[in-house]
């Protein structure tokens, strides 16, 4: 499984030797591989103008190129604003409430970003193929894919550390940029122009793996939602700039305490731990029917709906597990 950012073929369709030797190494003669591009045909197309592109099958003549469209920047973010304001709303009608929702799209984005990893993790698994997956910088749609690819195939990647070590290899390590898409959240008034949601998209979807899975991941909701916490708004430098040359500039590890330190301390760890959890060395294919797909309340209404009986529920699983 491979990562990238788009080629640089532009207008005059420039070619890179290196870049077509790279990829023609890493197939045996006769083999074929997968170019997941997460962007639409025409968005690609588009991008030759300003210098970018995609790979031309008469240079990588082994690979095949699947276009994946998966949205970013400013329609991800409208997105969820109205399904903030949708949940903000203090006393809709059903009907109202699931128009709100439906017109959001927030689900069809959840299931846009499950459907493209379960393809990569096809092409892998299934087909026993290479996949290099891309979008436009790489540092986006690109992530969100291979991470989520990975916890579907790797059962490693869904213990605590396991999770943990993804999260740095595949969000901060590969430079997704946190400051400039967490600036703000949904219910701000501000608007920044490169503000968008990934890493939440990815948590959703992570939160929907769990759910159809309960037993598979070692960790539970609650991680998940300090790790949306802390993205926006952190007392730790692990989320902090936006890739690791601004972190080292800034001196972020000699200056700040780590999130992933904090949890591994053995009472934190505890409360995050899934007490279902049993090691699945499977693949783990999740549905993306519109049936299967479902709002993550215990984020969008968490402060809405009383979660009282719903924390006493999972301390009596807590209880009944560990007297067993």
């Amino acid at each position: 499984l491979l990562r990238s950012s788009q080629p640089l073929t532009g207008h005059n369709r420039r070619r890179c030797p290196e870049d077509e030797k790279l990829l023609g190494t890493i197939l045996d003669e006769g083999e074929r591989g997968f170019i997941i591009d997460t962007r639409s045909a025409q968005a690609a197309k588009q991008a030759r103008m300003s210098g970018g592109g995609t790979e031309p099958k008469s240079s990588y003549p082994q690979w095949r190129r699947l276009h994946r469209a998966l949205e970013r920047g400013r329609p991800l973010q409208e997105s969820f604003i109205r399904l903030v304001e949708a949940c903000s709303d203090p006393s809709p009608s059903m009907d109202r409430w699931l128009a709100r929702l439906e017109s959001s799209r927030w689900l069809s984005h959840v299931k846009a970003a499950l459907s493209t990893a379960c393809l990569a993790a096809q092409c892998l698994d299934r087909e026993d193929s290479k996949v290099l997956v891309h979008g436009a910088e790489g540092t986006d749609t690109t992530l969100l894919v291979t991470a989520l690819a990975q916890l579907i195939l790797d059962p490693s990647c869904r213990s605590l550390r396991g999770f943990q070590e993804l999260l740095e290899r595949e969000w901060i390590q590969a430079g997704h940029p946190f400051q400039l898409r967490c600036a703000r959240s949904a219910s701000s008034h501000g608007r920044g122009k490169q503000e968008a949601p990934l890493f939440l998209l990815f948590l959703d979807c992570v939160w929907q793996l769990s759910r159809q899975f309960p037993f598979s991941l070692e960790f539970g909701e609650e991680l998940l939602l300090v790790l949306f916490d802390n993205a926006y708004a952190s007392s730790y430098g692990t989320f902090l700039c936006n890739n690791e040359r601004e972190r080292s500039l800034c001196k972020v590890k000699e200056s700040t305490h780590s999130l992933w330190a904090w949890l591994e301390q053995p009472e934190e760890r505890q409360k995050y731990l899934n007490p279902l959890y049993l090691h699945n060395p499977l693949v783990i294919w999740p549905s993306v029917e519109p049936q299967s797909i479902q709002l993550w309340q215990g984020l969008f209404l968490r402060w809405i709906r009383p979660s009282q009986h719903l924390d006493e529920a999972w301390g009596e699983i807590q209880r009944l597990v560990k007297g067993n």
